[in-house]
């Protein structure tokens, strides 16, 4: 009997689904191509139903469905920061909590109810799934793992080792310490939006030059 396994992705930015069969990958999309909402991040109804409709099975035949971070970790570190910017950290806690309260902390039963799923419904570490999707489908039978963004619950960073059809994250660096987000913090500085342009600034940035004063500056130390 196969194993289905469908990864789910949403409420943060890009909602994205992808379909696995027996560990081969039979189907994967983006919710945007579908709406047209560019980095829509709702939950990927249509990217699910394309999913199913090209392996030929229904919500009810998956074997598992996975979630790509642990909302009750990252909803813990997001009042942590909250509470400890308070008071000025209360009106970002109260733009988050309507999401938060709605969807994002009942994730089962929300999956249960779009897919008409009674089986068993996962969550993995958002980092792990950055490793997952990096590692699994290189061809390489080990490698050195190496994960970078943000801020996925805690960890920002992380290094480790994959095998065969495993792999072990050793070491993490965490919030707030983040490289991705001081990059994040400039691309906002520069006027484009976060988690959206961060492209267009590393594009621009080969077209930057030094001034002047910087030149002569390097020149005379």
């Amino acid at each position: 009997m196969s194993t289905y396994i469908l990864g789910i992705s949403c409420f943060y930015h890009d909602s994205a689904a992808a379909l696995i069969k027996d560990g081969e990958i039979m189907a994967a999309a983006q919710e945007e191509r579908f709406t047209r909402k560019q980095h829509d991040f709702n939950f990927p109804e249509n990217a699910i139903s394309y999913c199913l409709k090209e392996s030929g099975i229904k919500g009810g035949e998956l074997s598992f469905v996975v979630f790509y971070d642990k909302p009750f970790l990252k909803f813990e570190r997001i009042l942590f920061t909250c509470l400890s910017y308070a008071p000025s950290g209360f009106s970002s806690f109260y733009k988050a909590m309507p999401l938060w309260l709605k969807d994002r902390l009942w994730m089962p039963h929300l999956i249960s109810k779009k897919l008409n799923f009674s089986g068993k419904v996962l969550f993995t570490k958002h980092h792990e799934s950055h490793a997952a999707s990096c590692f699994y489908p290189s061809p390489f039978k080990e490698a050195a793992i190496l994960t970078m963004d943000g801020v996925g619950e805690w960890t920002t960073a992380s290094f480790g080792i994959g095998r065969d059809n495993d792999f072990n994250l050793m070491y993490e660096i965490r919030f707030p310490h983040s490289l991705g987000l001081l990059y994040s913090a400039f691309t906002y500085y520069t006027g484009f939006k976060v988690n959206s342009a961060e492209y267009k600034v590393m594009g621009l940035a080969s077209y930057g030059k030094r001034s002047e004063e910087h030149t002569s500056e390097l020149q005379s130390h």
